[in-house]
């Protein structure tokens, strides 16, 4: 992951389906939400995350946070982990 978003030897969840679960179950430090995603996705991610006291930083596009992420496509969100 690259160092300008904080990700430098972090364990990362990326992906909708990931960054849920790694929220629900306590696991996640931090999420960032693409502001360019879909918002029926990126609206339950971000009242889970308020709901479970988690914060949450927005990137401008889908494509920089998976770039960020170390993938080649876009992510909609990604959720770092708890140390």
């Amino acid at each position: 992951m690259t160092d300008d978003m904080g990700f430098q030897d972090a364990q990362v969840k990326i992906g909708t389906k990931q960054t849920v679960k790694a929220v629900e179950l306590g696991q996640a430090a931090e999420v960032y939400v693409a502001e360019d995603g879909d918002q029926r996705l990126t609206s339950r991610i971000v009242m889970l995350c308020n709901k479970q006291g988690v914060k949450i930083t927005y990137v401008d596009t889908m494509l920089n946070l998976g770039k960020a992420c170390g993938i080649e496509v876009g992510a909609a969100m990604a959720a770092v982990l708890k140390q």
